[in-house]
Order: C-alpha cells, then sequence, then structure tokens
C-alpha cells in the first residue's frame, strides 16, 4: 500500500521539491542502494526471529514514510529514501523468511498469496493516493494514512504463529555444502523476472502513449495490466498445486518472453496491453515458486536471503538496461529484447537445479 500511495505522490513530491527529472531520479536510486545491504543482514538476524524482525522494519518503514511528506529539499529526500531502502529492503527479507518459515510450520502453500497481495495492493493505493489529492488532501497527510496502514499490519505480525524454531533447525546452523550456489542461481534467476517487472512498471506507458498513439488513460492501463495479471497468475498458481516448478519455468521461458515481445512490437495499443498481460500472467507464480523452492532446501533462512538479495539486483539494473537498450534502438525493439531472458528459464525447465549442481 505505502509503495502504491508512494508512485501515486511522485509528482506532488517533485513540484514540492522544485526538482528536475534528473534530480528525483537521482534521489530515487538510494532506496536500492540502501535496501541490498540491509536484506544481507536482516537475514542474519531474523532466523527464529521473523515476526519480531518483521515487525520492527514495518515499524521503520512506518516511520520514515511519515517523515517524507514534510522534506523540501532533494539531498534531504535522498537521505531519507536510503533509511527508507534499509527498511524497505528489511522488510522484503524478513516477510519471504516468515513465509518459508510458515510454510515448514504449517505445512501449507503460502508464497503465491502473499506475492499476490503486493501487485493489487499497488492497483488499489496508487489511484487512491491520486483520487486523495484531488479531495486537497495534503503529500504528508496521505503518506500519513499509508504509515498508519504499515504499522498496523507490522503489529500484527509480531502475532504471526510461526512457532519456535524446530530441533533440526536448531542443529542447522549453516546452510548444507552446494546450497550456497543454488541460492546464487535462483536468485540469477528470479533478477530475470524482476528486470521485465521493472521495465514494464517504467516504461509500458511510455510505449503506449509515444510510439501507439494512446490517450494517457489507456497508456496508464498497461502498468496497471502487468500488475493485475501478477496477482491473477499467482493465485491461479495457488489453485492448481499439481502445477511443478519445472512446469512454471516452461511457462514462465515461452509465455513471458512471447508476452514480452508481443507488448513491444504491437501495432496497436491494445494488442500491447495483451502482451503486457500475457507476460505478467506467464511470469507471475515463478518468483513466489523459487521463493518456497529456496525455503525447503534450506531451513536456516540463507538460502532465502540469497534469493532475495540476488533477485533484488533485477530492479537495481533495469532501469540501466533499458536504457543502454534505448541508446541504439527504439523503445519498442528495446522492450522486445527483453524476451531473451525468457532462455534461462527454459534451460532451468529442461534440465532442473539440483543439490549436485
Amino acid at each position: 500500500m505505502f509503495w502504491g500511495a508512494w508512485s501515486g505522490l511522485l509528482p506532488a513530491i517533485k513540484e514540492q521539491l522544485g526538482a528536475s527529472t534528473a534530480d528525483l531520479g537521482l534521489a530515487l536510486t538510494a532506496v536500492s542502494i540502501g535496501a541490498i545491504p540491509a536484506m544481507m543482514v536482516t537475514g542474519r538476524l531474523a532466523r527464529g526471529r521473523e515476526s519480531l524482525v518483521l515487525a520492527l522494519s514495518m515499524a521503520g518503514l512506518a516511520a520514515v514514510a511519515v517523515v517524507l511528506g514534510f522534506i523540501s529539499e532533494p539531498w534531504v529526500l535522498a537521505l531519507a529514501l536510503l533509511i527508507l531502502g534499509v527498511a524497505s529492503g528489511s522488510v522484503d527479507v524478513a516477510l519471504n523468511m516468515a513465509t518459508a518459515r510458515g510454510e515448514r510450520v504449517t505445512g501449507r502453500r503460502l508464497f503465491q498469496p502473499v506475492h499476490a497481495a503486493f501487485p493489487v495492493a499497488v492497483i488499489v493505493a496508487a489511484p487512491a493516493a491520486g483520487f486523495a489529492r484531488d479531495l486537497g488532501m495534503s503529500t504528508p497527510a496521505v503518506l500519513t494514512c499509508a504509515a498508519a496502514l504499515v504499522l498496523a499490519a507490522g503489529l500484527a505480525a509480531v502475532r504471526l504463529p510461526l512457532g519456535p524454531p524446530t530441533q533440526q533447525e536448531d542443529n542447522e546452523k549453516k546452510p548444507r555444502p552446494g546450497l550456497w550456489g543454488i541460492g546464487v542461481v535462483l536468485g540469477l534467476l528470479g533478477a530475470c523476472l524482476l528486470i521485465v517487472e521493472n521495465a514494464v512498471e517504467q516504461w509500458s506507458a511510455i510505449l503506449l502513449e509515444d510510439h501507439l498513439s494512446a490517450g494517457p488513460v489507456l497508456a496508464a492501463a498497461a502498468p496497471a495490466t502487468y500488475m493485475a495479471a501478477l496477482t491473477t497468475g499467482r493465485l491461479i498458481a495457488q489453485a492448481l498445486p499439481t502445477l511443478t516448478t519445472r512446469t512454471l519455468f516452461l511457462i514462465a521461458g515461452l509465455g513471458g518472453s512471447s508476452g514480452i515481445i508481443l507488448a513491444g512490437l504491437a501495432t496497436t495499443p491494445w494488442l500491447s496491453l495483451t502482451g503486457f498481460g500475457l507476460s505478467g500472467l506467464a511470469f507471475a507464480p515463478l518468483m513466489p515458486a523459487i521463493l518456497s523452492d529456496a525455503g525447503t532446501r534450506d531451513t536456516t533462512g540463507a538460502i532465502v536471503t540469497t534469493v532475495s538479495v540476488v533477485s533484488y539486483t533485477g530492479f537495481v539494473i533495469s532501469p540501466l538496461a533499458v536504457a543502454a537498450l534505448t541508446l541504439g534502438l527504439p523503445l519498442p525493439y528495446a522492450l522486445a529484447c527483453l524476451g531473451v531472458l525468457g532462455l534461462p528459464l527454459l534451460t532451468v525447465a529442461i534440465r532442473p537445479i539440483t543439490q549436485r549442481d
């Protein structure tokens, strides 16, 4: 809910700061700079204390969210976003570790519905923030409301019934040999998915408006279509427990890459929207499945942390990758080129990853 509200408030934040687009973009990179080291540290701290660390991380995120509404200088915003990145990265890892632990404790499949909640929350919160601005609410007021929701969720996290570490978990202080490498490989595969996801969030509306002559409303539907497809795909996967991770790799490799190629090369806005929807639907279940697989392979939480950190780099390098491609190609072809990221996914579908690897 916070990140959806934040995206809806960015025009107001830019105006509040009197900053250029370049200045704002530079400040926003501070989130990633703070998040990655925080994710690694949180992975060590949260083992056996997932609920508490998740609650504290959420409280930190809420506190910084309130402060953001009162900032008037770009350099102060960058500093605040660095701290926000620390809190957000901690939330990501603690949430993934708590979910993995919840799956082991309850025997239930939890990653798909947990990750299905994020896209739909963004879809709801972003226009809600814009609507609140239209009603005359100030930026600090909107961010305070978002922070209150974050804090309430954090307080609820304290009571998650995850239980203490089992005897097996206590005995297993470090991941078994070979699992670190698997964690890195799984993380790189997740990064392929997140590169596309970030590219759709950043560039899909521009693609429709600037290259396919779509109006602002139809263009804005592009990232929303992808996000809605992410939620739908994850709920479908949850309802079909017979789908194996290998099958999900195959679906993502074929359907996800085909979808982003179609979206980029489409000649009409509606055909491009169809491509974004197909890509989101096919990619959707794979990241939760990768994290669930990591949690099953290792009870220490170290591999879930590794997957979370390595895959997150996809968000970091995605803007740079698309920008580099657009130096030599028009944006539609640059986005279509991201279809090549489906090849590693197809490789794993053909030859699954084993501990021996």
